[in-house]
C-alpha cells in the first residue's frame, strides 16, 4: 500500500516525469469528471461531472459536507483513485491513462500526498518516515544523503530534533509536520491534502497550516480539503463541493507568487 502511494521501483517505463504544464494551460485539469461506486443499493455517484483547474502556485481549498465528494476529488486528481469517465491531466501528464504500476511511479516523484491521521509507519523514526518515499521512488543518493536531506526537510517544518524519535514519542501536530515533510522528499511541485488539520487542535492546526503557507510562498502548488473555515479564508481560491458537484467557487486576496488568474475559468 505504501509503495502505491510514494512511488515504485524504477522499472524503465518513463512513466514518471516533472511536473510541467503546458503553455496557456493550468497545472491541474479535470474536465468532466465522474466517479461512480458500485453498492448493494446500486451505483453511488461521488463525482458527477467535475470541470476545475489550478494555476501553478496556488493554494487551493475543497470546502464541503461529509459525503460531499471532498476526499474522491484529491484521490482523482494524485491518481490514488481512477475516474469512471472524464480527464484528468497534472503538468504534462494525463493521470487518467496511466496503468496502476505507472500512476504509482508518477505520483512518487511528482505529488507529495498528505493525510489527516498521518500514516506514518510507528517503528521507523520520524527521518527514518521522510527518507521512505525517496527509496520508493529509486531516489538516486546515498542513505547518507537521503538522511540529510530528511533531516534539512524536517528543519524546515521547524522540528529537526525530533529526527530520532518514534512517531508515538512526537504530538500531532510534530507527526503532522513530519508527514510535511514526507510529502516533500522528493521535491514535488504539487501537493494534495486530505484533512490535513483535521485531527488537531486550534492552536496546532493554526501553526501547520503556516507551513502550507511558507510552501506557497516558495512557488508550491497546493489542493487541501478541509472543514475548517477560518483556515481555508487565507488561501488563494476556495472551491465548494456539494452532491459530487462544484457549486461555488471564490478568490482570495491572499494570493501568493506566481498566482495566475484562473478564477476566470469556467469552474
Amino acid at each position: 500500500m505504501l509503495q502505491s502511494l510514494f512511488g515504485s521501483k524504477a522499472n524503465g517505463s518513463g512513466a514518471a516525469m516533472a511536473l510541467a504544464p503546458q503553455i496557456g494551460r493550468p497545472l491541474v485539469d479535470l474536465i468532466q469528471v465522474k466517479k461512480a461506486y458500485n453498492t448493494p443499493a446500486g451505483d453511488f455517484h461521488a463525482l458527477k461531472g467535475i470541470d476545475l483547474q489550478i494555476g501553478q502556485g496556488e493554494f487551493v481549498a475543497v470546502l464541503g459536507k461529509s459525503g460531499a465528494g471532498k476526499s474522491t476529488l484529491i484521490n482523482m486528481v494524485t491518481g490514488i483513485d481512477r475516474p469512471s469517465s472524464g480527464q484528468i491531466q497534472v503538468g504534462d501528464q494525463r493521470v487518467h491513462e496511466l496503468s496502476e504500476e505507472q500512476v504509482a511511479a508518477w505520483r512518487g516523484q511528482n505529488v507529495g500526498v498528505i493525510f489527516q491521521f498521518f500514516q506514518l509507519l510507528p517503528m521507523l523514526t520520524c527521518a527514518q518516515n521522510v527518507m521512505l518515499p525517496m527509496d520508493f521512488a529509486n531516489y538516486h543518493r546515498s542513505p547518507q544523503e537521503r538522511r540529510a536531506r530528511a533531516l534539512y526537510l524536517l528543519e524546515q517544518v521547524d522540528i529537526p530534533e525530533q529526527a530520532d524519535k518514534l512517531p508515538s514519542a512526537v504530538s500531532g501536530g510534530q507527526r503532522q509536520r513530519v508527514a510535511i515533510a514526507r510529502a516533500l522528499a522528493n521535491d514535488p511541485a504539487f501537493l494534495a491534502a486530505d484533512e490535513p488539520t483535521g485531527n488537531l487542535d486550534s492552536k496546532t492546526a493554526n501553526a501547520v497550516f503556516g507551513v502550507f503557507e511558507k510552501l506557497v510562498d516558495g512557488g508550491r502548488t497546493i489542493l487541501m480539503v478541509t472543514h475548517d473555515r477560518e483556515l481555508a479564508s487565507r488561501v488563494t481560491r476556495t472551491v465548494r463541493i456539494a452532491d459530487g458537484r462544484i457549486v461555488d467557487h471564490a478568490q482570495s486576496g491572499n494570493v501568493g507568487p506566481g498566482t495566475r488568474p484562473w478564477e476566470a475559468l469556467d469552474v
